[in-house]
């Protein structure tokens, strides 16, 4: 992208807080893991530093679980401004004692939108420490629960919710066009 997704912005509001405001609503506790703390000391939302600094999303997945004060953590990405509530509500109430809660869309499995168990920190540490950062190959050591499409699609019929922004094209796709002056 060339700069901080988390700050892009979307009518007004940039992706974090967006993102922020969506979990502050759910849960008593919204954790963001970042390496520059100073660039989001504007919400007040936790903030924790990764303990395996660059080595991605998994990272951010074990220094959230480390932290968070509950068994159980709803993790998602920074890009992702179509959260939905009611999907994220229902992924909680599934209790199937399993390590992780995630959904299955058409295009896969979505572990950015997942719930994880803390008691799956000893794999994603030791994923983490031999150098295999695949978050599916730890969800694949992991007992799993995955949530069909047709279950998601009762709370988002488009899988909006999934969407990530990863390049400007993604970014231009979702921004309203502006009218020349």
């Amino acid at each position: 992208m060339g700069r901080d997704k988390a700050l892009l912005e979307l009518n007004g509001i940039c992706f974090i807080e967006s993102v922020c405001r969506v979990l502050s609503d759910l849960f008593p506790e919204v954790i963001i893991v970042t390496n520059n703390p100073e660039r989001y000391a504007f919400l007040s939302c936790r903030l924790v530093p990764d303990l395996y600094p660059g080595k991605g999303a998994l990272a951010g997945i074990h220094a959230g679980l480390l932290a968070c004060k509950n068994d159980r953590a709803f993790v998602t990405a920074c890009d992702m401004p179509f959260l939905h509530a009611g999907l994220i509500r229902y992924l909680v109430l599934c209790t199937a004692d399993v390590d992780a809660i995630v959904p299955r869309t058409p295009d896969g499995l979505q572990p950015l939108h997942a719930i994880y168990h803390v008691r799956s920190l000893p794999i994603i540490e030791q994923h983490l420490r031999s150098g295999d950062v695949s978050v599916l190959k730890v969800l694949a050591a992991l007992i799993t629960l995955q949530v069909p499409a047709e279950e998601l699609q009762r709370f988002d019929p488009d899988f909006k919710s999934f969407s990530n922004i990863n390049t400007p094209g993604d970014f231009n796709s979702i921004v309203p066009a502006r009218t020349p002056r």
